[in-house]
């Protein structure tokens, strides 16, 4: 990893603007898929060195903090979590080595930028548009990158999302294609309220998808089967940030998130 190395502000600032390019193409180029709700799906969402850098500076297990909300329910009987995470933003990873603390710095940045975000506006404009209407593009939109993982015993039921959020993305990050049969499921919804799956995710080496929050996207994960060592992936959330209670909201959740934080490295 040593093309990740602690690097000084001007290399972070040049590789994170070529990494910004990059994904902002793979958005572009990627496959729009309308059943059972409009969505995309990526294929090389980022560089091949960067995709390696990134597998080979994933934190430690203790480096990772229990994820909150629906998750816990997940809990094993132990008190293992099941799904625990790591924000990706400056203040949370600046704990990691100084390797690691390089790629996940510049992937974080580059995930909450304004092209990567005006990126996906533009992309799931059909899908925004059905939302929130004429002004869709101009709804604002308040990025939150985390590095999640998953191990046995983890699963999320059928759900659409709360609408607080505008956009879900999740991008894959496995070693290899071992377990490509444990990506995220979409749901039909049928007259008789069942909802069985209608397309299945491949969990596969630097892939995702994405697509705009809304009554009807419907989605779930099955338990994650032993003999998986962890799904790691990222989550990134584009949070609705329009209104003074929103907008509050969101950065208020970032100061808590990072008091937190500070209070687990500490002890």
């Amino acid at each position: 990893m040593d093309q990740m190395a602690e690097r000084r502000p001007s290399e972070l600032a040049e590789a994170t603007s070529a990494l910004i390019k990059h994904i902002v193409g793979a958005i572009e180029q990627a496959a729009v898929v309308m059943e059972p709700f409009y969505h995309l799906e990526f294929v090389g969402i980022f560089p091949v060195l960067v995709y390696a850098a990134m597998l080979a500076g994933l934190p430690r297990n203790n480096d990772y903090r229990p994820m909150h909300g629906r998750s816990k329910g997940n809990d094993l009987a132990d008190g293992t979590h099941t799904r625990v995470k790591i924000d990706l933003f400056p203040e949370y990873i600046r704990h990691l080595p100084a390797e690691q603390r390089s790629v996940w710095r510049m992937v974080g940045d580059a995930l909450c930028s304004e092209p990567v975000k005006n990126a996906f506006r533009r992309k799931l404009a059909p899908a925004l548009g059905r939302r929130f209407g004429a002004g869709a593009q101009d709804v604002g939109m308040f990025p939150i990158p985390i590095l999640t993982r998953d191990v046995p015993g983890y699963k999320i039921t059928p759900h659409t999302d709360t609408h607080w959020k505008g956009i879900t993305v999740q991008l894959y990050l496995p070693q290899d294609e071992s377990h490509t049969d444990i990506g995220t499921i979409f749901h039909d919804v049928l007259p008789d309220g069942s909802m069985p799956k209608a397309r299945q995710m491949k969990f596969a080496p630097n892939s995702g998808y994405a697509f705009a929050v809304d009554k009807h996207t419907w989605h779930s994960a099955d338990t994650v089967p032993a003999g998986v060592d962890t799904r790691d992936s990222i989550l990134l959330t584009y949070f609705v940030d329009q209104g003074v209670l929103k907008v509050l909201r969101n950065r208020g959740k970032r100061v808590g998130n990072f008091l937190l934080n500070e209070v687990r490295a500490r002890t």
